[in-house]
């Protein structure tokens, strides 16, 4: 039997996890398909599955759903012309590119020119390393085949890599590890998993939020440096840490993370700079020169207007408004009445650059959703914003299959396509807006009602801030002291349990 010192540990464990169906209305009514909110089957030591390995086999089944919404492609449609595979809403990349891009003819990404107009492969090389060790494990076969394969193959890689976004995001919060199902309950995480190859960066920046939680600012940097290798917008990250240390003075922590990034990015770039220069360059020269595409307000206005924008004129003018917007950002945490959280800053910055960016393909969303889950953990706000990309995913195909049907106009005219971008970027303002009130209202977040500070801070949880403006100058009413919750630990028997 165990002692009464075990059992009040225990009970301590479980009172210092926070339950969503307590504390969260959509939470506890969406549990009543499972029983309702936890009770006596959900106390600790009652089951062997923690909160972290619930949220991965969830991540794994909405996983395997979003790959059988693919199944119309997978069987034929990716085959039968273009129209098919938009009104089935299951389009992906990556079968197309696997001929596209010479990996059917085994050519070598960044080191081979390619026939057709898009002589190189334009991807980063990490991501490009990723679509090459595929192409080697995809078996022999008829075209069709391969590319089946080539899919598979990439599909159960990728799967890995969801896991661990999952499972980051439910270990960041040590005192939250069920925020992580918000992710892994994601309807638009499953549906746009297998676009692309977004979710090797993604799990990569998911890693280094979970190291930059626990004070490892190198182990920070260089998975920071490593994503962004495979996506620009990882990088990003480091104007959050840049002036959140400022504001607690941590430099030689922000410089630790820098120094990681920069040296890990330059780790897997330099061997393809030195020796296929050209090749290395094509990432960077095509985001630069590419139009204004799909997605995008700017082709909002383009249509509407039925006027043209230059490409420079586009380029010079999202820069500097994301330049304007992460200096308000920053301005914001300066002058906040208590110094923002990490997850708040980087859920901001990232989709600045995707609200005012020339294209925005559906598979993005998934660079916000581990961080919206971080931000702000309320079910009610997550399925409203989750709602309006859904939305935008169908609203994409459908528009395609309306302009690939010739005569028949089978599909969502382009007035329609112009609404579903609407909903995009309202969605995705809605979230940025909650998560900014959270900051000038500190008690409105959901994170710190239990008294913690700012559990992904890392080195910045409950320290002073030594540098502020404004309002921040005067101590916050609301403030209150970080509490140290226990560790959410991998595959623990024995510890915090659902609801």
């Amino acid at each position: 039997m165990p002692s009464a010192e075990d059992t009040s540990v225990h009970q301590h464990e479980e009172q210092s996890v926070v339950r969503p169906t307590h504390q969260d209305e959509v939470a506890a009514a969406g549990s009543e398909l499972i029983g309702g909110r936890s009770g006596r089957w959900t106390r600790l030591g009652s089951t062997a599955l923690t909160p972290v390995g619930a949220v991965a086999l969830v991540v794994l089944g909405m996983f395997a759903l979003g790959m059988v919404q693919k199944l119309p492609c997978y069987n034929w449609a990716w085959f039968r012309g273009a129209g098919s595979q938009y009104t089935h809403a299951c389009y992906s990349d990556i079968p197309h590119l696997f001929v596209a891009r010479g990996f059917s003819d085994g050519l070598v990404p960044y080191f081979d020119r390619l026939p057709g107009d898009m002589q190189f492969l334009e991807y980063p090389v990490l991501t490009g390393v990723f679509m090459q060790v595929a192409a080697w494990l995809t078996p022999g076969g008829s075209i069709q085949q391969q590319e089946q394969m080539y899919w598979m193959v990439n599909a159960g890689m990728l799967m890995i890599c969801a896991v661990i976004i999952a499972v980051c995001v439910a270990r960041t919060h040590r005192r939250r590890p069920w925020d992580g199902l918000l992710v892994a309950l994601a309807p638009a995480f499953a549906l746009t998993a297998t676009i692309n190859w977004d979710l090797l960066a993604v799990a990569l920046t998911a890693a280094a939020m979970l190291m930059w939680s626990r004070g490892r600012a190198l182990a920070f940097g260089i998975l920071i440096g490593l994503a962004t290798a495979a996506k620009l917008y990882p990088v990003f990250l480091l104007g959050p840490v840049f002036v959140l240390c400022w504001r607690a003075g941590k430099w030689r922590e922000f410089g630790m993370a820098t120094l990681g990034a920069a040296v890990s990015w330059l780790v897997v770039n330099l061997p393809v700079m030195a020796f296929a220069p050209e090749g290395w360059k094509k990432f960077y020269t095509f985001s630069e020169e590419r139009g204004i595409d799909f997605g995008s307000f700017w082709l909002i206005i383009t249509q509407r207007t039925g006027e043209s924008i230059e490409v420079s004129t586009v380029n010079t003018v999202s820069t500097l408004t994301t330049v304007l917007l992460c200096a308000a950002i920053g301005a914001l945490t300066l002058m906040a009445p208590r110094r923002p959280r990490f997850a708040q800053l980087a859920l901001l910055v990232v989709a600045a650059f995707i609200l005012v960016n020339k294209v925005y393909s559906p598979q993005y969303v998934l660079w916000l959703i581990p961080l919206a889950a971080l931000a702000r953990p309320r079910w009610r706000d997550f399925l409203i914003w989750q709602a309006c990309e859904v939305m935008y995913f169908l609203g994409i195909w459908m528009y395609l299959a309306y302009t690939t049907s010739g005569d028949k106009h089978q599909g969502l005219p382009t007035e329609g396509y112009q609404l579903a971008i609407a909903l995009h970027l309202l969605g995705t303002l809605y979230l940025c807006a909650v998560v900014v009130r959270d900051i000038l209202k500190p008690e409105r977040d959901v994170v710190r009602r239990d008294g913690s500070d700012d559990p992904s801070g890392g080195v910045l949880d409950g320290a002073p801030d030594v540098f502020v403006l404004g309002r921040a100058a005067h101590p916050a009413r609301q403030a209150h002291p970080a509490v140290e919750g226990p560790r959410v630990e991998w595959g623990a028997a024995r510890g915090p349990v659902a609801d």
